[in-house]
């Protein structure tokens, strides 16, 4: 591995470490950027011309500015690099900022003529928009609970951070015929959507104490919402590299570019099927010099040492301090059920950072919240921070018996609603508040939806019920993988709504089925409220709203959306 003086100062926790060589690169690009904007601004450049050079650089085009996406690889930040979020979110925006589907954050406000400010300012922490957008490999996401997860089988942000450096301005992939996606998880349970990726890895044992994975492809939502494929099942760790290459390679080769609409990797499997697909992938693998793709455990080991590991303590599970708190406050021991998930290291545990207060906008966080972010990651969770890809965030290495004093400085700030998980944990894109594509608007309804279930006992008793919602087709919001979804649609001008029901992205995996006509958003909320009654009148116990679902069928709910149309 690359030796670097900076890398004699102290690490930071849970993301990898940049050198010189990674500085260089991002001091070049945002240069060269910044000569690219300076011609648009001057004319030099039309707006044809510069889109493309803006795409790579995570520069989007929306309805009222420019929209960035800050690329968050593997959903991980430090401290240092929170508070520059933070302050992008005061001075270069309207003073907050939204985690995406893909781990990342996005500002909706932003200048043109700021961007190389910007980006200046995040190479500063190790930080760019590089691969955020365009048709390229985007952020490789991963676990929000990785290295933290007492299921996991490997830390998978140490191959999320080789499968990065792998792709990132890969010269067979910079100009794919459209975007691609990958997810890893490192525990046999899928926590990132794997089988509606264009690919998904998962991790399971193998042979001499080495993984091997799952790969998943051709998976995806959009207008043609489509479960992978499973491709391989024992892909050794040494031939990770060279098997996703020799998949890039087909896609690049047969995937379609005379039509935006069929051409992502789902629609070539679909027209090859699984077994042409396969044949033609393990041809061009087979004719690879592996060698000099393969994953040594040295060179894996150097990948894990640039990620500094926290410095656990030897603590006692289950502390004294931390059941009396729950026995004592049942708020707190309502939320340790709901937003907590468990540690690989006795005493700790790890807490989800709800942005979804009642009423509020799915994802979004204000600089004043995110700077709060960044202190309690330091005072908590060895100054690391998690974004997951239901829009929350993450603090995964805190003390079990300081949970409670997180909790108390979580309700200061407005960031401990006990909802993960529930009804109103809901996933939402921008909409057409923001998005040039969208049909409809997003927000208002999944606030109008957060608000009629904000009691906390009636979420409770509904329990794991999964809402998503997008403002058009392309399915940003995820809403074919909900339990419930919604889609907005324009109906003869006007914004409408389309519910489908009994998604899953978990190992169950499903597309939601379309349950009929669009509504209103009024109606859309109350056929919703209608759905919940149904449920916690036909469920059997322990059944959760998809299993009730999936057992009375879509008939039984179609009839109770529909019966007061």
């Amino acid at each position: 591995m690359p030796t670097d003086t900076a890398l004699q100062t102290p690490l930071a926790v849970g993301r990898y470490n940049y050198d010189s060589v990674d500085r260089t690169f991002l001091r070049e690009r945002i240069e060269e950027f910044s000569d690219q904007v300076a011609r648009r601004m001057s004319g030099a450049l039309t707006e044809e011309e510069f889109k493309p050079l803006r795409l790579m650089n995570g520069l989007y085009l929306q309805l009222h500015a420019y929209m960035l996406r800050i690329a968050v690889p593997y959903g991980t930040l430090d401290a240092r690099q929170v508070r520059v979020l933070a302050r992008i979110a005061r001075e270069y925006d309207r003073d907050y900022g939204h985690f995406t589907t893909r781990q990342n954050m996005q500002f909706n406000w932003i200048r043109l003529e700021d961007t190389p400010a910007i980006l200046a300012l995040l190479a500063e922490a190790d930080m760019h928009a590089l691969q955020t957008s365009g048709n390229c490999i985007r952020n490789i996401t991963s676990d929000e609970f990785a290295g933290a997860a007492a299921d996991e089988l490997l830390d998978p942000r140490v191959h999320a951070e080789i499968l990065r450096q792998w792709s990132t301005r890969h010269p067979e992939f910079t100009f794919l015929p459209r975007k691609f996606k990958i997810a890893i998880s490192g525990s046999p349970q899928d926590r990132v959507v794997a089988r509606f990726h264009d690919i998904g890895l998962i991790a399971k044992p193998g042979e001499h104490g080495r993984p091997v994975f799952e790969v998943w492809v051709g998976g995806g939502l959009g207008r043609t919402p489509i479960v992978g494929v499973r491709l391989r099942d024992d892909l050794p760790e040494e031939d990770l590299v060279a098997y996703l290459e020799a998949v890039l390679r087909v896609y690049n080769e047969y995937g379609r570019r005379d039509n935006i609409y069929k051409a992502r990797i789902k629609i070539l499997v679909q027209a090859l099927g699984a077994e042409g697909f396969l044949e033609k992938v393990n041809a061009e693998f087979a004719t690879m010099d592996r060698t000099k793709y393969r994953l040594e455990p040295e060179i894996v080991a150097g990948i894990r040492a640039r990620f500094a590991d926290p410095d656990f303590e030897t603590l006692e599970n289950d502390p004294p301090e931390f059941r009396q708190a729950r026995i004592s406050n049942p708020a707190f021991d309502e939320w340790v059920r709901t937003n907590t998930h468990p540690h690989r290291i006795p005493g700790y545990i790890s807490a989800v950072v709800s942005c979804k207060p009642a009423g509020g906008i799915p994802g979004d966080v204000t600089s004043d919240q995110i700077d709060t972010l960044a202190d309690l990651s330091e005072r908590y969770s060895f100054g690391e921070l998690r974004v997951s890809h239901f829009q929350n965030a993450v603090l995964a290495h805190v003390r079990q018996d300081k949970l409670h004093d997180l909790w108390t400085a979580l309700q200061q700030a407005d960031l401990a609603t006990a909802n993960a998980g529930f009804l109103t944990d809901i996933i939402a894109c921008p909409g057409l508040d923001y998005c040039a594509l969208a049909n409809a608007r997003s927000i208002p309804i999944a606030q109008k939806i957060s608000s009629r279930f904000a009691n906390p006992k009636l979420q409770q008793e509904i329990g794991e019920l999964r809402l998503n919602i997008s403002g058009c087709i392309n399915a940003c919001g995820h809403h074919h993988v909900a339990h419930i979804g919604i889609l907005g649609v324009d109906k003869r001008g006007e914004e409408a709504f389309q519910i489908t029901l009994g998604g899953s992205g978990e190992e169950d995996a499903s597309v939601g089925q379309i349950l009929g006509p669009a509504m209103s958003e009024d109606h859309t909320v109350d056929a919703v409220a209608r759905l919940v009654d149904l449920y916690l009148t036909r469920r059997e116990p322990e059944e959760r709203f998809l299993d009730t679902y999936r057992r009375l069928g879509t008939a039984v709910f179609k009839e109770v959306v529909y019966a007061a149309a």
